[in-house]
């Protein structure tokens, strides 16, 4: 299951594992029929000589589609085959980029880099956790060395925490954050089997490549950027990885044998393993307040949406009823119409009528 697979390091993620003859569920916010999704689909099935490649629909954007989508997953029965989920989608709004929010009103840099994972695994959680226990389950996590940069003091405001100037930064150091106390979450749970934990977490930095992030962080979301880079694009070509090269740190996590023994939570910055490089990471007290937090802001979130849902459906149906009653009174008008044409027809032709018939 890879969450950002059709575009950048995701889409070259996607590629090598569906060569190696995985099969793939992209999780893309298209709809199944979307033209562009069906092509690409076709493309990489062509491609790899592998027909096990679908496509789901999820919005991470939206938290009520995250949920929609990982309920309906932890529901089906058998349990689903579940052995990685790679987690690739991002968001980054440059300095002169057109600022938006998620479906939840949320920024999208924090609502999309760490909240959507955090109730994405949350919610999927017994379905890792249901897995045989012979079975090799991992989560690997897309980080960035921005993450440094990072400052979670501000989590006050269940609506947008993000200090300004330092969104991205922060999103990627709650995803890091989020992701070690995942791991203690899933070692933490006594499987009915008796056997160990088989689910292991890995973060991975894949280094500075010409993905379409890189690129409007590159251009700053301007146009004299945009020419800028262009010009400049062969020392970008020197300087940057491709979408390969980078997908390499990500096929480390998935596939070496030695990320799948001993505990999880590593950490693996272009294909080398190294330690994180802020203490918050592995503090428990920083772990619990951040889970804390999140659930909190889904709550709340989730509510506010329930509420806005509810009133435009009352609102779509008193519009529904107030259509359907001009509707009733046109064809009352028209019936009475229809019947006074009638009656003037059948009138009794007058004296001088006749007269002159």
């Amino acid at each position: 299951m890879i969450t950002g697979g059709t575009s950048g390091v995701g889409a070259a993620v996607a590629q090598n594992l569906a060569t190696r003859g995985a099969q793939i569920i992209l999780l893309t916010h298209h709809a199944s029929s979307d033209p562009f999704l069906v092509d690409y689909i076709d493309d990489l099935r062509a491609s790899t000589n592998n027909e096990l490649i679908y496509a789901e629909q999820v919005d991470l954007s939206s938290l009520r589609s995250i949920r929609v989508f990982a309920t309906k997953w932890v529901d089906s029965a058998p349990p689903r085959r579940l052995d990685m989920i790679i987690l690739c989608a991002d968001s980054l709004i440059p300095r002169f980029g057109i600022t938006s929010k998620t479906q939840d009103a949320l920024d999208p840099v924090w609502g999309i880099n760490y909240l959507a994972n955090f109730h994405f695994l949350g919610i999927l959680s017994p379905a890792i956790r249901a897995q045989p226990p012979d079975r090799d389950v991992r989560i690997v996590f897309a980080t960035c060395s921005s993450y440094v940069g990072g400052d979670l003091k501000p989590l006050k405001d269940t609506r947008d925490p993000l200090p300004a100037g330092r969104k991205y930064e922060t999103s990627k150091l709650a995803c890091m954050i989020f992701a070690q106390a995942f791991q203690k979450h899933l070692d933490a749970y006594h499987r009915p089997d008796k056997q160990p934990n088989n689910a292991r977490v890995v973060a991975v930095d894949p280094g500075f490549t010409r993905t379409p992030g890189m690129r409007r962080w590159l251009t700053m979301g301007s146009l004299w950027g945009l020419l800028l880079y262009l010009i400049t694009w062969p020392f970008w070509w020197l300087v940057l990885k491709s979408p390969l090269q980078g997908a390499q740190g990500f096929l480390r996590a998935a596939m070496e044998a030695e990320l799948g023994k001993g505990s999880g939570g590593r950490l693996l910055r272009e294909c080398k393993e190294v330690d994180y490089l802020r203490r918050e990471i592995r503090d428990d007290d920083a772990q619990k307040k951040l889970w804390t937090f999140s659930d909190k802001q889904i709550e709340a979130l989730e509510k506010d949406g329930a509420v806005k849902r509810a009133l435009a459906k009352k609102e779509n149906e008193e519009l529904e009823r107030a259509k359907a009653t001009a509707s009733g009174k046109d064809r009352e008008g028209v019936a009475a119409k229809k019947e006074k044409a009638a009656n003037t027809s059948k009138a009794p032709e007058s004296r001088r009528s006749r007269k002159v018939k």
